[in-house]
């Protein structure tokens, strides 16, 4: 642990788990899709692949992609989040860890994909965005994949103002040896364009 407070926990305290498995309860009930990105990344990965959900909360996406078929393992700084995780999958592997030092957790780092939804590089603390993004990008095997998904103004983040551009993002990424392979602006896969306010990325690392 780093010590320094993500913007994650100022918001919530690290208290959130069980309204967050909530929330998402009520919007399955009510009929919505709440499977979109674990349909978005099984369409880019072979069968029985390995995938690290970073910054995985309550186990949604990882236990869902475990469904259909993949090896996941999911990494989270908050106690909360992978108590209902643990809860809900206990024989899945649930890792309390912060992203920043990713590498002191002892993964075998050969990922076919690793995944950051929820708005986690938004969320992370201030100025610790490269080193994330380094550590993620080191978990990857050779052409595996990093998918992320952000938002890029108030109306998608749970924050006041946006943290993260995507000039800088992709900065971070090519610093990381990672290369911007897609961009959409939903997890459904709808084009991206210039002023939409939320982007899912997919940068691979190059073979050689």
């Amino acid at each position: 642990m780093t010590g320094q407070r993500d913007r994650w926990a100022e918001l919530t305290g690290g208290q959130a788990g069980e309204d967050y498995a909530q929330r998402f309860a009520r919007l399955a009930e009510s009929g919505h899709d709440v499977h979109g990105e674990a349909a978005f990344c099984t369409a880019l990965l072979a069968p029985s692949s390995r995938v690290l959900d970073a910054g995985c909360g309550t186990g949604r996406i990882a236990i869902r992609l475990t469904e259909l078929g993949h090896r996941c393992t999911g990494v989270d700084v908050d106690p909360s989040m992978l108590a209902v995780a643990r809860r809900s999958a206990p024989t899945q592997e649930w890792l309390l860890g912060d992203l920043v030092q990713l590498d002191a957790l002892g993964l075998d780092p050969r990922f076919d994909l690793v995944l950051a939804a929820g708005n986690v590089i938004p969320l992370l603390a201030s100025g610790t965005e490269p080193t994330v993004v380094r550590q993620l990008a080191t978990a990857l095997r050779p052409g595996g994949l990093l998918v992320t998904g952000m938002g890029l103004d108030a109306a998608h983040l749970p924050l006041p103002e946006p943290t993260v551009t995507l000039p800088e993002f992709d900065e971070w990424c090519a610093e990381a040896g990672l290369t911007l392979r897609e961009r959409y602006a939903t997890w459904s896969g709808e084009p991206y364009h210039d002023g939409c306010g939320y982007a899912v990325s997919v940068h691979s690392l190059p073979t050689t």
